[in-house]
């Protein structure tokens, strides 16, 4: 049991550098297997189809993201801007150990439009929760004084453009801006910390 186990985690986890470094048209189960260090047959046995596959990694990656905004609702007993503080960087932390998730699932959606169901069903989901649940507590926060009125939803737009943009601009920005930091890791960590300013100035309340 124990050896099946790993031998389906290595093949998801050849299978996410596959996907996200090739997109699903252009990669081979062939070549997955052989990362894997499993036979094809194997793969198969495991999996049935790529198709399957991709949506095992899909959801897989979709469930670490709703992990990492649940400290949005989960810390009650800290003050409403600190959790959202907390929930910037936990959504930063995830896409820096998954930089290129976001491009990976816009570049699929544009290659194949029929993907776009798989999103809206598992995103549509999350983004209905999410919407409902941070809407009472903003009221809640404005009500006490603590912030001022935006729509839950402009700030989750407001918190994930800021976090992704880091992301899909970094190809470009290793070469005309790291140089101005010590490191890629302190280019990192500072545009986290500006990203959280940004936002935390945008609920300030001034009175």
């Amino acid at each position: 049991m124990k050896e099946e186990i790993n031998k389906e985690k290595a093949i998801l986890q050849a299978a996410e550098e596959e996907f996200i470094t090739k997109g699903f048209a252009a990669t081979k189960t062939v070549e997955i297997a052989k990362k894997a260090g499993v036979t094809h047959a194997m793969l198969h046995y495991y999996f049935r189809t790529k198709e399957k596959l991709f949506n095992c990694v899909y959801e897989e990656k979709i469930e670490l993201l709703k992990q990492s905004v649940q400290v949005f609702f989960t810390e009650t007993s800290l003050p409403f801007a600190e959790r959202i503080k907390l929930g910037i960087e936990s959504h930063f932390d995830f896409l820096r150990a998954n930089p290129r998730l976001p491009m990976f699932v816009i570049n699929e959606i544009m290659s194949n439009p029929e993907r776009l169901s798989l999103v809206e069903k598992t995103i549509g989901e999350i983004a209905i929760n999410i919407l409902a649940t941070l809407q009472g507590q903003i009221d809640k926060a404005v009500k006490e004084g603590e912030i001022v009125p935006v729509k839950a939803s402009d700030l989750i737009i407001d918190i994930v453009s800021l976090n992704i943009f880091v992301f899909t601009i970094f190809p470009l920005a290793k070469f005309a801006l790291i140089p101005q930091y010590d490191s890629e890791e302190d280019f990192f960590n500072s545009r986290k910390r500006e990203n959280v300013r940004m936002i935390m100035c945008r609920l300030k309340n001034n009175d």
